[in-house]
């Protein structure tokens, strides 16, 4: 097993894959220059402050792909167990008065001098390591529900139960289709399967009960017309946005929505100004970019060398692929709000710089295929 950092041994990474990352960066970057101009005058007095910061994100995330594309990825395996410690040590560090910091009544960012790092978007990949190595050692380990399943589950819910206290639930969302995703391709049996999604729909179900700004937000996914200027207000917005853009949409840079309008409009919310713009035509150019992801991901898995390598690679697609039909159908009313960005395209620096480092990852699994 090789472990050099640099290998002439190996092939060329999926140029494919690192040619759909590179479109969906583009396309963030035009997409939050356009989206951020509002607000970035009306706080900075210039139209590109948020842009020119996002093009930060992406210098430094394309040199963390390039990084980690060449390290060998069985390393990871070796520290799987340490990364899941030191998980639980910033998911918890972020809960402590005076090192986390609260936003929108979320407290789940560390304070660096004008950056906030969000430790909870690199736990994602933390997490795929830990379920991939776990099921790589213990041969079998999908078969025994209580000494294979159950241990690594109670991982996964230990972290979604960190992120709740935070809270974030359209995180915790995310570690929980990281978690399904693995154990069905690592081939858990469909009754523990069902099981399982039963059991996450009644825990879903009370986590909502709990807070009356969630079952606020099933009200308005279910009506939103019922109180449009009230808890039905971002998603009123967003729909206004996406069908004002029609098959062609205004243009480029047009939206009437970013003119404080629509609530997060360079967040989760930038798939409303984009549909805006470009109309349904143009944005499923987005949409086919990510189902190409998806079907590359797959590929790379398939050709993996290893377990290990073939469970990583499909944690890591689900992840991405997922969260962004995630954040695509909510904003579009097929799914309730949940407040997750759309990969690569947001604007942000945690999550920008986490996606690109498991990029990086799944093109070194590539570059080791059979």
């Amino acid at each position: 097993m090789r472990n050099k950092i640099t290998d002439k041994y190996w092939k060329k990474p999926d140029q494919t894959l690192l040619g759909v990352v590179l479109l969906l960066l583009l396309i963030g970057l035009a997409a939050v220059s356009s989206a951020s101009s509002v607000l970035s005058f009306q706080r900075f007095g210039h139209n590109n402050y948020y842009f020119f910061r996002q093009i930060g994100f992406v210098t430094v995330g394309l040199l963390a792909l390039f990084i980690f594309s060449r390290i060998d990825y069985h390393f990871w395996k070796k520290k799987a167990r340490l990364l899941l410690i030191g998980s639980v040590l910033v998911l918890g560090l972020v809960l402590v008065p005076g090192l986390g910091f609260k936003s929108g009544g979320t407290t789940a960012w560390f304070s660096i001098g004008a950056f906030l790092l969000q430790p909870s978007e690199f736990v994602k990949l933390s997490l795929v390591f830990y379920l991939a190595y776990w099921f790589d050692r213990k041969v079998g380990a999908e078969s025994n529900f209580w000494f294979g399943i159950l241990p690594p589950l109670s991982v996964a819910a230990g972290l979604v139960g960190l992120l709740l206290l935070q809270p974030d639930l359209g995180t915790a969302i995310v570690y929980a289709i990281i978690t399904f995703v693995i154990l069905f391709v690592a081939g858990t049996k469909y009754k523990y399967l069902f099981g399982l999604a039963a059991a996450a729909g009644v825990a879903l179900w009370f986590v909502v009960q709990t807070a009356p700004y969630r079952i606020a937000r099933i009200t308005a996914f279910l009506n939103p017309k019922l109180d449009p200027q009230g808890i039905g207000y971002h998603i009123t917005q967003a729909l206004i946005a996406i069908g004002s853009g029609g098959l062609w949409g205004y243009g480029f840079g047009a939206s009437r929505q970013k003119h404080n309008y629509l609530p997060e409009s360079i967040g989760d919310s930038i798939f409303a100004v984009m549909a805006e713009e470009l109309g349904f035509v143009r944005i499923l150019v987005i949409v086919l970019l990510f189902t190409a992801f998806a079907i590359l991901g797959l590929r790379i898995a398939k050709l993996a060398p290893d377990r290990f390598g073939q469970l990583a690679a499909v944690g890591i697609t689900g992840w991405i692929v997922f969260q962004a039909m995630v954040n695509m159908g909510a904003i579009s009313n097929l799914l309730p709000l949940t407040g997750i960005t759309l990969p690569f395209i947001s604007y942000g620096g945690s999550s920008l710089l986490a996606l690109s480092v498991a990029t990086g990852v799944l093109l070194n699994i590539s570059r080791q295929r059979a």
